[in-house]
């Protein structure tokens, strides 16, 4: 479990049994989760606030990428704090049955054809990845426009890892919070460097590589993924060695 803090200029990492999440400062003081990871950032995101010298109320909002489980672990308790939780309309659904999504390949062999990949999954459990709370309520997400949140990130619609996925871009940082449309670990075959997740958990990897388009029109030079480590060297470079890769 780790905060690594100011990995860009007002973004914080909070990295939690191989999942990270995000937080951005606002320029009024208000923060913004990027993500909500696994259950066990909960303690993780306190101790940050504590670093950062802010307050429980100072967090404005959860802006949800996707609505897989292990981005989905604080946010309904959260929510229950009176935080508002974004997300795209068709991610709505899976928020509320974060364990039903649609992927193209049986999850079951990952293991035995990627066994390096077995502590990675297992540290994803001890993290709370079976404990996951459905989120009652979440506000529509428009794509294409500025989220009236701290920070005002512009809402990328990037599809394909689910079918609502979105990337968020803070232009005036360089940066680009891709989710899992783009990552620098499979945590499904601990394979490292930028890539698209395993058809265990994605829906569509055709469309998924489809979507790297998207993210590379963006230019981002930081990429900030939810799985693995930050990338430096720009999206459009991200999104070609990703191409290359190739499904898996």
């Amino acid at each position: 479990m780790s905060f690594h803090r100011d990995v860009a200029d007002g973004v914080h990492r909070l990295d939690v049994g191989h999942v990270s999440c995000y937080l951005l400062e606002g320029s009024g003081g208000g923060l913004t989760l990027v993500d909500a990871g696994l259950p066990a950032v909960w303690p993780v995101l306190g101790s940050a606030l504590r670093e950062l010298r802010r307050r429980p109320e100072d967090l404005h909002a959860v802006v949800l990428t996707h609505a897989h489980f292990d981005h989905l672990g604080i946010a309904e308790r959260l929510r229950r704090r009176g935080v508002t939780v974004w997300g795209h309309l068709h991610e709505h659904e899976l928020a509320r049955h974060p364990y039903r999504y649609d992927h193209e390949r049986t999850r079951a062999s990952y293991p035995f054809r990627h066994p390096r990949a077995v502590p990675i999954l297992g540290g994803m459990v001890r993290a709370g990845a079976l404990q996951v709370r459905a989120v009652r309520e979440v506000r529509p997400m428009p794509t294409g426009v500025r989220l009236p949140v701290p920070g005002e990130p512009e809402v990328v619609f990037s599809p394909g890892h689910t079918w609502g996925h979105c990337a968020l871009h803070v232009r005036d940082r360089d940066v680009l919070f891709s989710g899992d449309a783009l990552v620098t670990l499979d945590p499904y075959t601990a394979h490292t460097g930028p890539r698209i997740i395993a058809g265990a958990a994605t829906a569509d990897s055709g469309l998924a590589l489809r979507s790297l388009d998207a993210l590379a029109r963006t230019r981002a030079g930081l990429v900030l993924p939810g799985h693995g480590e930050p990338w430096t060297g720009g999206v459009r470079a991200a999104a070609a060695e990703a191409r290359s890769v190739g499904p898996s």
